[in-house]
């Protein structure tokens, strides 16, 4: 594997690393704010942060590369709002997207075209995972101003999650 692309690799495993824990986080927050429903889908999308990372991890090591764990940064705690818990939520994947973006451009520059099918399938993800976000941020910000329109909204997440095959 390109020394590039394994570094960048690398980058994507800590990127999905530190995903699950600002997701963890958002779901701590929620959780001391009894917004369970959200809680439960946030450790939802944790659980899928640390599946991405231990499969980049095993494509690595498929390919007799090198993994480096990297050292992660404390994710943000401090919220507002259930809709600051969203927005931020959806800042992190639009920067998953671009990451992935990223490392897709970069082994189709090296020519390492055994990793596109890979990266295809989390970009084709992340188009999914965004648009999601992106709905109960908006949802959200339309009810913001009726806490039992975002205690209903709250209630009907993990449902969600089931619904849309996590």
């Amino acid at each position: 594997m390109d020394d590039r692309l394994q570094a960048q690799f690398n980058d994507q495993i800590a990127l999905e690393h530190a995903s699950e824990r600002a997701y963890l986080q958002m779901a701590a927050w929620a959780e001391a704010h009894d917004f369970s429903g959200s809680a439960a889908w946030l450790r939802d999308q944790a659980s899928e942060e640390s599946t991405h990372a231990a499969m980049f991890i095993d494509f690595v090591l498929d390919r007799d590369g090198e993994v480096r764990l990297q050292a992660l940064d404390a994710p943000d705690a401090d919220f507002d709002t259930l809709l600051d818990v969203f927005r931020a939520a959806l800042g992190h994947e639009r920067r998953v997207t671009a990451s992935i973006g990223a490392l897709y451009a970069t082994a189709h520059e090296v020519r390492d075209f055994a990793s596109l099918p890979l990266l295809t399938r989390f970009l084709d993800e992340q188009v999914e995972e965004e648009a999601s976000v992106s709905t109960i941020v908006g949802e959200l910000a339309m009810v913001a101003d009726d806490p039992s329109a975002v205690l209903m909204l709250d209630r009907e997440l993990p449902g969600r999650r089931a619904a849309e095959g996590g």
